[in-house]
Order: structure tokens, then C-alpha cells, then sequence
């Protein structure tokens, strides 16, 4: 009777800083064993469910959302749709049979990975941020092992099944070199000009958006160019509010689906304080001026972007004056020659390295085991 072929399950997603560490660690795994058999499951509706199968992977949905602060009838929906959600992960730990269960945060993962640990499957977390989400939270208690990317996480976890990796982020963005060419051919801007790369996430960031509608004029004829990321909710009103043949420096764009060559072309970058984007600032050693979301649990982006800014690695402008002063803030960062080389060489001792590779070697073991 031949071996079968491990399996590995991967749940989570809803965001960006989900989803990518999760493709990455499927990545680390198909390269270290290329027989692996790998299924996603997501939450219908959000990005996993497009960019799980555009980067080679399978995928089920569930319908799951989480509770929305304010009352709305989604809210009502929420008990029906976790009892769905439960039978249907039920359904395919049996039909899949995974080796492993990983957890990568977002809705989904928290049906998935509760059936898994159910069945006697082991199950890991993958924690990116600095403040943990209820949902890993709740997971933890059931894990083997909970992979994170910031030191004193034992205040939320149980400190024996802790493992610092960093962040997984995917490959392409850990290959920047040699690419600046590529990257102002592939935007059509300037090698001659500085260049900042703003983004707002996958969704992106209305602050954001609208510091740089306040400021527009100081792209129209310039020596600075900008690669804007504005997020699919906003693309379109902004693609009304100015006419892109007066702003030649400015590349407005829905998402970026090469952001590898959008940072080998940036100077400068502006970011929300998500912990894939700091994961990735340290990596790839871009300046950056980071405007944390007040609309996350326990304000846990302005706590990410401390922790690069208490090491002169960053710059943090609050969201609240972000509309008036995040572009002139930026500008004379990418004006400051020393300031950015600074920010660069102190970013770099931030990076852990390889955290991909080391979270997929933790799951084979655990499969051995």
C-alpha cells in the first residue's frame, strides 16, 4: 500500500495581512515538498477567494462574517452562519483528511481550525500582529504550536507553545534587486525621478486617499512621482476627481498586483501599520511614513508601528492630521538623504528572515509527529 501524500489545510484570510503570509507559507511548503497537497479555506466574499486560485491553490469558501460593532441585521445572521460555517468545516476535515490545520487569523480560520482540533488533528496559529485577534485567541488554547512575529506574546498566549518566526511574506518581495528598470518600465514613470509607493491595503485606506487628493498639485509637474495603491472601494469616485493626463507622475491603481517591482521602484513608502507591511518594510529596507487604522482591535496597528519608530525605523503620523500633513511629512523624508539611510539601516537589524521556510519545517514536524 503506497504512502499517502501529506496534507495540509490553511484557513484564514479577509485581508491581505492574512491572506499573503498564508500563500507564502504554501509556497515554503510546496518547495520543501513538492508532493504536499494543500487546501485553503476562506470566507466567500473576500480577497482569498480570487487570489487563492490565481496563485495556483484550491480553495473552499464559507460564509462567515464576523460581528460588526455597530447593530445591524448581518448581526442576526451571525448564529445561523457560524452553524453553517461549523458543519460545512466538519464536512471537509472528514472529505480532506489533513495531516495539519493552520490558522492564519480572519473568520474563516476559527470554524476550521476548531473542527480540526476537534477530530485530533494538530492544529498551528499564525499570529502576525502585536495584538492578537479573538479569534486566535480562542484558537490558541487548542494549538499546538502558535507561530508569532513580535517578542512578548506571552501575555496572550501560553508561553510553551510560542515560536517567534516573523512574518511570512511571499518570495517575489524578498527579490527586489536588479529590478528598478523593470519597475519604472512596468509603471511608466521616471528612473530620473524620486519615486513614493503609497498603499492602503487590499481594500485601502480613505486617510490615506485623501491626504493625497489634498495634495495633488505636488505631483502635477515635479521631480516626485507616485505609485498609489488606493483600494478597490475608492478606485472609482477617485478616478472622477481627477483627470490623470494633468498628473503624468501619479499612477493610480486599484491594487498592485507586482508590488515587488512597486517597492524596487519606491524611495519612500507610505503604509497603514499592518504587520504584513512592517514585516515586509523590514525586509525589503523602504523608508517609510506609517499612518496606523483607529479602526482595529485595540488599536494594535499604532502598537506595530512603535515598535519600528521606538528604533528610529519609521515615521508615525496619526490618522487624525494624516489629510494635511502626511504628503508634506513625506516629502521632506524624501528630500533627507541621511534620514532615509537611517531609517534603512535600522530597518534591516528589525528583519526576521526566512519565516516562511521556518513555519512550514514546524508543520512537517508535526505531521512526523
Amino acid at each position: 500500500m503506497s504512502k499517502k501524500n501529506t496534507r495540509i489545510v490553511i484557513s484564514g484570510g479577509g485581508t491581505g495581512g492574512h491572506l499573503f503570509p498564508a500563500l507564502a507559507i504554501a509556497d515554503a511548503l510546496k518547495k520543501i515538498d513538492p508532493a504536499v497537497e494543500l487546501l485553503f479555506v476562506g470566507a466567500l466574499g473576500k480577497i482569498e477567494m480570487d487570489k487563492v486560485p490565481a496563485a495556483g491553490y484550491k480553495i473552499i469558501g464559507l460564509d462567515i462574517k464576523g460581528l460588526q460593532r455597530s447593530f445591524t441585521t448581518d448581526n442576526l445572521k451571525f448564529p445561523v452562519r457560524l452553524i453553517k460555517s461549523l458543519l460545512k468545516a466538519f464536512s471537509i476535515v472528514r472529505s480532506f483528511k489533513p495531516d495539519v490545520a493552520v490558522g492564519v487569523g480572519g473568520y474563516a480560520s476559527g470554524p476550521l481550525l476548531y473542527a480540526a482540533s476537534l477530530k485530533g488533528i494538530p492544529t498551528v496559529v499564525q499570529e502576525q500582529n502585536s495584538y492578537p485577534g479573538i479569534t486566535n485567541k480562542l484558537l490558541a488554547k487548542r494549538a499546538i504550536k502558535i507561530c508569532v512575529a513580535y517578542e512578548g506574546m506571552e501575555k496572550f498566549f501560553p508561553a510553551d507553545k510560542l515560536m517567534l518566526t516573523g512574518n511570512p511574506v511571499r518570495q517575489d518581495i524578498l527579490e527586489i534587486g536588479g529590478k528598478r528598470e523593470e519597475a519604472f518600465a512596468h509603471f511608466n514613470l521616471s528612473p530620473e525621478k524620486k519615486t513614493i509607493f503609497l498603499t492602503g491595503g487590499s481594500l485601502g485606506a480613505r486617510t490615506l486617499n485623501e491626504g493625497v487628493l489634498n495634495h495633488l498639485e505636488e505631483f502635477k509637474d515635479g521631480n516626485v512621482q507616485l505609485i498609489w495603491q488606493c483600494g478597490k472601494f475608492y478606485y472609482n469616485s477617485l478616478k472622477e476627481k481627477f483627470n490623470e493626463q494633468d498628473y503624468p507622475n501619479v499612477k493610480l491603481l486599484e491594487f498592485v498586483s507586482r508590488v515587488d517591482l512597486a517597492y524596487a521602484a519606491a524611495d519612500v513608502m507610505i503604509a497603514r501599520a499592518g504587520a504584513s507591511t512592517i514585516s515586509e518594510l523590514c525586509l525589503v529596507k523602504k523608508p517609510a511614513v506609517l499612518v496606523p487604522s483607529p479602526n482595529v482591535a485595540e488599536d494594535h496597528q499604532t502598537k506595530n508601528a512603535m515598535a519600528l519608530v521606538s528604533k528610529q525605523a519609521a515615521i508615525l503620523v496619526k490618522d487624525e492630521i494624516a489629510k494635511s500633513e502626511l504628503i508634506p511629512v513625506t516629502l521632506r523624508l524624501l528630500n533627507n538623504e541621511d534620514k532615509k539611510q537611517k531609517l534603512a539601516e535600522n530597518l534591516g537589524k528589525l528583519a526576521l528572515l526566512n519565516s516562511a521556510d521556518v513555519i512550514a519545517k514546524e508543520i512537517l514536524k508535526l505531521v512526523k509527529r
